[in-house]
C-alpha cells in the first residue's frame, strides 16, 4: 500500500498562488471524485484545504509514488490554471511514514504558519468528513487520520505548544491596538460569517469597540453572528457605500474573487477625510485587492503578513517541539507497523484459502475410501500424511533447488516457521 501526500503551503508558495488551489467546501466532493477519476480509480484520496495549504492525500494498493505523484501534480496544475512545472516549483510529495508525518504534524500545529494553531485540527477533520460522504476515504486513509488526530490530542494536552500560539485573531487585535491609542473608540466591520471571522470578532468583543458590524453574502447567517457578539447585521451588496464608517475592516469570505476593490476603499478614504483604516485579510484567495496596500492611509496585512507577528522564540518553545516531536514519531511508527501488517493481508488470505483447498482434497479422499469399506484407522493415517506432504513439498523443493548460500538462509527461515522448539537444525550440522 502506497499512502501520498501532495501539496503546497505557505513555507513553499507565495498567497496569490496558493489562492488558485483553494477550495471551497462545495466544490470538494466533485474534486475528490475527479482527482479519483485522475489517478485510474484510485480508492483513497482526500483533500485538505485551508488559507495556508492545499494537499492531496493518495492511497494505492496498486500503484506507487511514480504512478500516482506526476497525474496528481497535473490535475491539481490544471485545477488551479498553471503550468504543472510551475506547481512543481512549489509543492512537496511525500510517501508513506513522510507523507504520514506530514499529516501528524500538521493536524499537531507544527506545520502551522503560527506554531500550535488549533483551527487546523477542525479543518483537517472537515476535510476527513468531506471525503467519507463523497465516498473517498478508504481504510488506509481513514486509520492515518484518526491516528493523526490521537496524536494532536496528545501533543496538546502533553505539551506546552498550545501556550506558545497566538492566533491569527489575537495578531490582528495586537496590530490594531498599535496603530490606535483606543480601541473603545473604533467601528469594526467583520466581512463574512464564518469560523475565522468568528475567531476574530471574539476578539475584537472583548476590548469592547464602539460598534461591531458582520457583513455576509446570506443576511440570515450574518444576523446569527451578529447576535452573539451583539453587532449589527449588513448585506455584502451594501458594503462600498458603507465602508466609510468603519476604522477597521477584517475579511474572510470563500469568494473567488476580491470583493473589496482599489475603487471602493479610494473613495471610502475621501469620505473618512483620509482618517487611517485598518485592514486584515485573510482570505486565501484575497478578498482585498492587492492594491489597496499602495494607499498612504491604509494598513493592509495578508495571512502572511501576520506570519511575523505570531512567531515565538527561545529555549520553552523549541523544548515544546521536541516534545511533540518525539510523540508524532511515536505516532508514526505505530502507523507505519499497522500499514506493514495491513500489506501481509493478502499473503495470509491466500495462505488460508490454499490450505482449506488441500484440506477439503484430503477430506474428500479420506470419505471416498471410508464408503468403499476401508479401515478407519488407515484412513486417517493417510489423511494427515496426504496434508503434511501438501504442506512442505513446496518447502522441500525450495531447500532442493537452493545453492548452498540460499540454501543456509532458507533453512533458518524454514527453521523459524517449522521448527520453533528446536535448539538447532540440520543445515547448521553442514558448516
Amino acid at each position: 500500500m502506497t499512502v501520498l501526500a501532495l501539496g503546497l503551503n505557505h513555507a513553499t508558495a507565495p498567497l496569490d498562488l496558493r489562492g488558485r488551489f483553494a477550495f471551497s467546501p462545495e466544490q470538494l466532493a466533485p474534486a475528490l471524485r475527479g482527482l479519483r477519476e485522475r489517478l485510474s480509480r484510485s480508492p483513497e484520496v482526500a483533500i485538505v484545504s485551508t488559507c495556508n495549504r492545499t494537499e492531496l492525500y493518495v492511497a494505492d494498493a496498486t500503484h506507487g509514488q511514480s504512478a500516482l505523484a506526476s497525474p496528481a501534480v497535473d490535475w491539481l496544475a490544471q485545477m488551479g490554471g498553471v503550468q504543472s512545472q510551475t506547481l512543481r516549483e512549489h509543492a512537496y510529495v511525500l510517501e508513506d511514514s513522510a507523507a504520514a508525518r506530514h499529516a501528524f504534524r500538521v493536524a499537531s500545529g507544527l506545520d502551522s504558519m503560527v506554531l500550535g494553531e488549533p483551527q487546523i485540527l477542525g479543518q483537517m477533520k472537515q476535510a476527513v468528513r468531506e471525503a467519507d460522504t463523497a465516498g473517498t476515504l478508504g481504510t488506509t486513509l481513514h486509520q492515518m487520520f484518526q491516528r493523526s488526530f490521537a496524536v494532536a490530542k496528545e501533543v496538546r494536552t502533553s505539551t506546552e505548544i498550545g501556550a506558545h500560539s497566538i492566533s491569527m485573531a489575537a495578531a490582528s487585535v495586537r496590530l490594531a491596538s498599535q496603530l490606535f491609542e483606543e480601541l473603545r473608540e473604533l467601528k469594526v466591520l467583520f466581512v463574512g460569517a464564518g469560523e475565522m471571522i468568528e475567531l476574530v470578532a471574539t476578539h475584537f468583543a472583548a476590548r469592547n469597540p464602539r460598534l461591531l458590524a458582520v457583513a455576509n453574502r446570506t443576511l440570515e447567517r450574518g444576523e446569527k453572528l451578529a447576535g452573539r457578539f451583539g453587532a449589527e447585521a449588513m448585506r455584502l451588496a451594501d458594503l462600498p457605500q458603507r465602508l466609510a464608517e468603519f476604522d477597521v475592516v477584517v475579511s474572510c469570505t470563500a469568494s473567488s474573487l476580491p470583493i473589496i476593490g482599489l475603487g471602493a476603499v479610494e473613495r471610502a478614504l475621501k469620505v473618512r477625510r483620509h482618517r487611517p483604516m485598518f485592514m486584515v485579510d485573510l482570505a486565501v484567495p484575497r478578498d482585498i485587492e492587492p492594491e489597496v496596500s499602495r494607499l498612504s492611509d491604509v494598513y493592509l496585512y495578508t495571512v502572511d503578513d501576520l506570519s511575523a507577528l505570531v512567531q515565538v522564540a527561545g529555549e520553552k518553545r523549541q523544548a515544546a517541539v521536541q516534545q511533540a516531536e518525539a510523540i508524532i514519531e511515536t505516532g508514526v511508527q505505530g502507523f507505519v507497523h499497522w500499514l506493514d501488517q495491513r500489506g501481509t493481508v493478502p499473503l495470509i488470505q491466500a495462505l488460508n484459502a490454499q490450505a482449506d483447498d488441500w484440506r477439503a482434497t484430503e477430506i474428500a479422499r479420506a470419505r471416498k475410501a471410508l464408503a468403499k469399506g476401508a479401515d478407519v484407522e488407515a484412513v486417517l493415517e493417510a489423511l494427515s500424511r496426504g496434508l503434511t506432504q501438501k504442506m512442505l513439498h513446496g518447502t522441500l523443493a525450495e531447500l532442493h533447488a537452493a545453492d548452498p548460500e540460499q540454501r543456509r538462509e532458507l533453512a533458518g527461515t524454514v527453521s523459524r516457521l517449522f521448527l520453533r522448539n528446536a535448539a538447532r537444525h540440520p543445515a547448521d550440522d553442514q558448516h
